[in-house]
């Protein structure tokens, strides 16, 4: 009979997973890592399958981060991403006969308005700062097409009206894991022969093992 696996090769949950992409996002908003590296390490976080594969990329990073790549870590999950870092903030999109896409991380404020005419938007929700418990995407598109994406975290109401097109929410991509600390996206406005769809999907990197490049020292 096979004896219990030591704690570093455990398998880890997607609430594991969410608390090391928290600490990540900290660390970019304090200056500790930049940009670049914050999206490779939320690549290899998603990626891990065990908790040492946690280890190297939080390896550099105050005790907090090691803390947190621990199955004892007590530290809350499914809150939306600190304010404190400090990523490009947006609080309008447009689109006029062509596309304009905002993802990776940035950051959005209690409300962003989105206008889409005979164009195409793609507002990615999933690495984005959200500063507010709850934030409303106000939506609104004629003859083009505007699609809203979240994480498996978020919880979203969906408001719109389509008007000879569509305003919905399409099949979830990744089943949602939502929780009393949860953020609130309310997505409303309208679609005129176009559509605006709100989807849900994995996180960026999850399940492609990515593999994480060697830090210094390791």
């Amino acid at each position: 009979m096979e004896g219990t696996p030591e704690p570093h090769q455990m398998r880890i949950s997607d609430a594991d997973r969410h608390r090391v992409a928290e600490v990540l996002r900290e660390a970019a908003g304090e200056g500790r890592i930049d940009f670049d590296e914050l999206d490779e390490r939320l690549e290899a976080t998603y990626a891990a399958k065990t908790y040492a594969d946690l280890v190297p990329i939080t390896v550099d990073l105050p005790t907090k981060g090691i803390e947190a790549a621990h199955p004892t870590s007590p530290t809350p999950v499914g809150s939306p991403v600190p304010a404190t870092v400090h990523a490009p903030r947006h609080n309008a999109s447009l689109a006029i006969m062509g596309g304009q896409d905002r993802k990776g991380v940035w950051e959005v404020g209690a409300s962003h308005t989105a206008f889409a005419l005979m164009g195409g938007i793609d507002l990615d929700l999933r690495e984005a700062v959200l500063t507010a418990r709850e934030t409303t995407i106000v939506a609104n598109t004629v003859m083009g097409g505007i699609d809203v994406i979240v994480n498996a975290h978020t919880h979203v109401i969906v408001e719109g009206v389509g008007v000879m097109g569509d305003f919905s929410q399409a099949r979830d991509r990744v089943e949602p894991q939502i929780g009393p600390d949860s953020p609130v996206v309310r997505v409303k406005g309208f679609a005129l022969m176009g559509g605006v769809t709100v989807v849900r999907k994995p996180m960026p990197g999850e399940g492609r093992g990515r593999r994480l490049k060697r830090l210094p020292g390791g």
